[in-house]
């Protein structure tokens, strides 16, 4: 079913639009979820919260990508729900990890999360990422916003481990060197 029969579905108010946007969306939402908790049963619940989100949402908003809007409900369910699992313990994970080799290239002293959630900062990151190649900008996009391992970047850019971080290192570099050039104090 096309996105666009999908939303037409929520805005009916008819349950079979959560049953199409699990059909077609959630392995992707799984996988979102997954990459953040690291553990299966909280990710399924955050991917169930997706759709029920959704359900109150999408009446007042018409999203032009569904796989874009639902994706990013889930990152922030998931987002949210890591933070409050360590807000009692540290742990290192890949998102931890991942908050922590960008921290290097936009810290401002503040929470790396809040910095990367302002505007104008997102912005400007986008901008740069613009500028990249595409097979660049996608490494970028799947360690950086997506939370994959190093490993599954260089499988899915076809290119060895190695590469794949080393690009990476150059990338997070260009990008403290552009946002600074952007009047950012990092």
């Amino acid at each position: 079913m096309e996105d666009e029969q999908i939303v037409a579905l929520f805005w009916r108010r008819d349950q079979e639009a959560i049953v199409q946007s699990q059909r077609k969306y959630h392995p992707y939402l799984s996988k979102i979820a997954y990459n953040i908790l690291h553990d299966q049963e909280d990710s399924q619940e955050v991917v169930n919260d997706t759709y029920f989100k959704a359900w109150q949402s999408i009446p007042s908003q018409r999203p032009s990508k569904l796989s874009i809007y639902l994706g990013r409900l889930t990152r922030h369910g998931a987002i949210d729900r890591y933070r409050h699992h360590t807000s009692q313990k540290r742990q290192g994970d890949t998102y931890a990890m991942c908050l922590e080799e960008l921290e290097e290239c936009c810290a401002t002293g503040q929470d790396p999360q809040q910095v990367l959630d302002g505007k104008l900062l997102a912005q400007a990151i986008s901008r740069f990422l613009y500028t990249l190649k595409p097979q660049t900008r996608a490494m970028f996009l799947g360690r950086y916003y997506f939370l994959d391992s190093l490993k599954e970047v260089a499988q899915y850019c076809g290119v060895r481990e190695s590469k794949a971080k080393s690009t990476l290192f150059r990338v997070r570099k260009a990008l403290r060197a552009y946002l600074r050039q952007e009047g950012f104090d990092l």
